[in-house]
């Protein structure tokens, strides 16, 4: 079982939704994002590291920002994944990287090679927001290969066709948008979304955590009622730009993710 597999298994076996927590590689510095992740991985249970990238179509405005400043002070993609071995040397929990295709495609080598490169940082598996699955099987096969789980992204929208196949080009667990907008904080999540998680629950096994307007205690607890994860995003880049106490905030997603 992969480690991303065996956090959520742990979390179910607890009643609680898994909570996935997502910072942009290197922000606001490279040293404070190494302790902010340090700081998460004490509470959550799967970290996201977004790897940067100059048009990032699914992000909103605050994930953007990080993106846009990092990148102006230098990250590069090879920097994300020195920092990810960092901090895969100072935990065991699940290490995704989550980001565009065009870094991939890109990259020196291909997909092939960037797939071995983030397995060998310590990664264990891969969000893809902008690329289609039925488009990607060259970048699936190499994530395979390597041992790599790879997540796409289905929405209210999705059909139960779309669904199927999603879903079906999955490893680890399916990624599911709350809008059909981009990232972002909002005060609720619409209604049709828990239609959607039965829907795709009806047609895989796998976990399914759900993502894009999480931003409290709160609305954490109405999706972890019903998925089997919480992505928070946003809102923590938010706090980091506040200079918040992120461990406080965190604790308190968790206590949404509880049920019971």
């Amino acid at each position: 079982m992969s480690r991303i597999a065996s956090a959520f298994a742990a979390a179910a076996a607890e009643n609680r939704a898994a909570l996935v927590c997502y910072l942009m590689s290197g922000y606001p510095t490279p040293e404070r994002y190494l302790q902010d992740a340090q700081k998460l991985l004490e509470t959550c249970d799967l970290l996201e590291v977004g790897i940067p990238f100059s048009d990032p179509l699914g992000d909103g405005p605050t994930v953007q920002r990080a993106g846009e400043r990092v990148l102006a002070d230098g990250m590069t993609t090879e920097r994300a994944f020195r920092l990810l071995r960092d901090l895969r040397a100072r935990t065991d929990k699940p290490l995704v990287a989550m980001t565009y295709y065009n870094p991939i495609f890109c990259y020196p080598g291909g997909p092939a090679a960037f797939a071995a490169a983030l397995k060998a940082a310590g990664g264990d598996g891969v969000i893809l927001p902008d690329l289609p699955p039925d488009e990607g099987e060259e970048f699936i096969e190499a994530a395979r290969e390597v041992g790599l789980d790879t997540v796409f992204l289905i929405a209210p929208t999705s059909t139960d066709e779309r669904l199927k196949l999603v879903t079906s080009a999955c490893r680890g667990f399916v990624y599911a948008v709350s809008v059909t907008g981009v990232t972002g904080a909002r005060s609720s999540v619409g209604a049709d979304v828990a239609g959607m998680v039965a829907r795709a629950k009806a047609v895989t096994g796998l976990p399914i955590a759900v993502g894009f307007g999480v931003s409290s205690r709160e609305t954490a607890a109405a999706i972890g009622a019903y998925a089997d994860g919480v992505v928070v995003g946003s809102a923590l880049l938010s706090a980091q730009e506040r200079g918040a106490d992120l461990g406080e905030f965190v604790g308190e997603l968790a206590a949404g993710c509880r049920r019971g």
